[in-house]
């Protein structure tokens, strides 16, 4: 495996703002971006695949957690591969299988298919995610990464909000089959990018076989877990649906075992020694699962309830993607300044009153009355909370541990949104419930329990994130050794807009 330019032990690091820093951001963005995009750009499509392919509540769940399912289980193990056989190998391996996944997607003639197909998708993102987090660490100066951060989350925060809007205009204007058939042509872009402008890089002290047991180990307890909690609610409880799920469950608790007794485990369990890594990753955990409850639910009970066309339903989330796009890099300059605490704990309070606002929607309710206010008001904490949650993760972890640190992080992220696409939508009282007040009431229900997982999150910050604007660690991980950009002069106009 070839090194990138200049020595592992110190490699170059460049300023935000400038060309080589835009070509780091823009690959990691498009990277990255591509499969958060496509965790929330199918939401808007669901009631016109459920016409078209059937399959009811539960297929349409299984549509998005099937992706969220292999997504969230093999992302540690994608960032290890990375590590041990080079990361842009790994990165360019994943942006060719998540596309040929995509065109299975996009041409899936039922359910099922269509359903494993998204699987396929979601192991082809967790090689493109964990790496991209890595690079920015790794390429830019300490002083920078707030900044780099914070435009990071911010562009791949909106690649996430937009999906809603662009997923509608493609159903209205084509099909549904375009919401998956649109990621080829920006994986082609990803693909150049990374080619041109991104050398290989490796950590340096990999060697050992990647950990396959423990994510094994990680998949089978997912998939037993979410496969009961989908299916048993929907079809009934029946051996085998109980089965599955004592057996994801007992892989599960074995899982921090397995890691014990490898040598190159995919989570080092010493990192969770951190408080504030532990803390940070609670807090993910929770505005996470409150985020994926609210994007899923709100955009089905515009079309099903309020009768909104899909483009008209995915038009209706752009007030967060506006604030996600101004606000992030400010919010990661702030908490740069003045520590994570503060913004993490404030940004949850304010996600909450969002929710609480949106489960207000209901039959006649208008949107700049009885929508908007919400949504402005959900947009603006995200914003408050996603560039300072990562930087705290980021900045808990030691040099050697940067790259786990961010897999840990995204893995919990996606499994948040996993567990509660399953979960809260049975507890509300939504496999039973038919259409009109009925579905609109589960739909509240299930906003009021995301709204209280959000204030569990601020309390989380506020008891286990320290108030230090950053830890005195370098934020560089093993080896990554980079170049250029090219969002950055996008970014650049944000930052003094901001």
């Amino acid at each position: 495996m070839s090194q990138a330019a200049g020595s592992p032990a110190a490699p170059q690091h460049v300023e935000f703002g400038t060309a080589r820093g835009r070509w780091v951001i823009l690959a990691a963005i498009l990277g990255s971006g591509v499969a958060f995009l496509d965790s929330t750009v199918v939401n808007v499509a669901l009631p016109h695949i459920a016409d078209d392919l059937g399959g009811g509540l539960s297929g349409l769940q299984w549509t998005l957690d099937s992706y969220l399912l292999t997504l969230s289980a093999l992302l540690l193990l994608g960032g290890a591969l990375g590590d041990e056989y080079g990361r842009r190998r790994m990165f360019v391996a994943g942006l060719v299988w998540f596309t040929v996944a995509s065109v299975l997607c996009g041409i899936a003639p039922n359910i099922g298919a269509l359903i494993a197909a998204r699987a396929l998708q979601g192991a082809g993102g967790a090689l493109l995610v964990p790496g991209s987090l890595a690079l920015i660490t790794a390429s830019f100066r300490s002083e920078d990464h707030g900044s780099a951060i914070g435009a990071w989350s911010g562009l791949t925060g909106v690649a996430t909000s937009i999906g809603p809007f662009l997923g509608g205009w493609l159903v209205d204007a084509v099909s549904w089959r375009l919401v998956f058939l649109i990621n080829v042509p920006l994986a082609a872009l990803a693909l150049w990018v990374t080619l041109r402008h991104v050398p290989e890089s490796h950590d340096p002290q990999a060697g050992e076989r990647p950990d396959f047991f423990g994510a094994a180990t990680a998949t089978l307890g997912l998939a037993g877990v979410v496969f009961a909690l989908i299916q048993g609610p929907a079809e009934g409880w029946s051996p085998f649906v109980i089965l599955a799920g004592l057996v994801g469950a007992a892989a599960l608790v074995a899982f921090p075992f397995v890691e014990l007794r490898v040598r190159s485990p995919l989570v080092p369990l010493d990192i969770f020694n951190s408080r504030q890594f532990s803390g940070a990753n609670g807090t993910t955990f929770v505005v996470y699962a409150a985020l994926g409850v609210a994007l899923f639910l709100v955009v089905v009970e515009l079309q099903t309830v309020l009768d909104y066309s899909a483009l008209a339903a995915g038009a209706a989330t752009i007030p967060i993607t506006v604030l996600m796009l101004l606000l992030s890099p400010r919010a990661g300059r702030l908490s740069q300044r003045i520590g994570p605490r503060v913004p993490m704990t404030i940004g949850p309070l304010v996600v909450a009153a969002g929710l609480v606002l949106l489960a207000g929607i209901g039959p006649g309710t208008t949107y700049v009355t009885g929508i908007l206010p919400g949504l402005v008001v959900f947009g603006l904490g995200l914003s408050l909370t996603v560039a300072p949650l990562t930087a705290a993760v980021m900045g808990s972890v030691e040099e050697n541990h940067v790259g786990v640190g961010s897999g840990v992080n995204n893995a919990v992220a996606r499994i948040a949104g996993l567990l509660a696409v399953a979960v809260l939508p049975a507890l509300a009282g939504l496999e039973t419930a038919s259409a009109g007040v009925e579905f609109t009431d589960g739909v509240a229900r299930a906003l009021y329990i995301s709204a209280a997982l959000a204030v569990v999150g601020a309390i989380i910050s506020w008891i286990t994130i320290r108030t230090a604007a950053r830890v005195e660690t370098p934020l560089q991980p093993l080896s990554v050794s980079c170049q250029d950009p090219c969002v950055r002069e996008r970014q650049g106009e944000v930052d003094e807009a901001a």
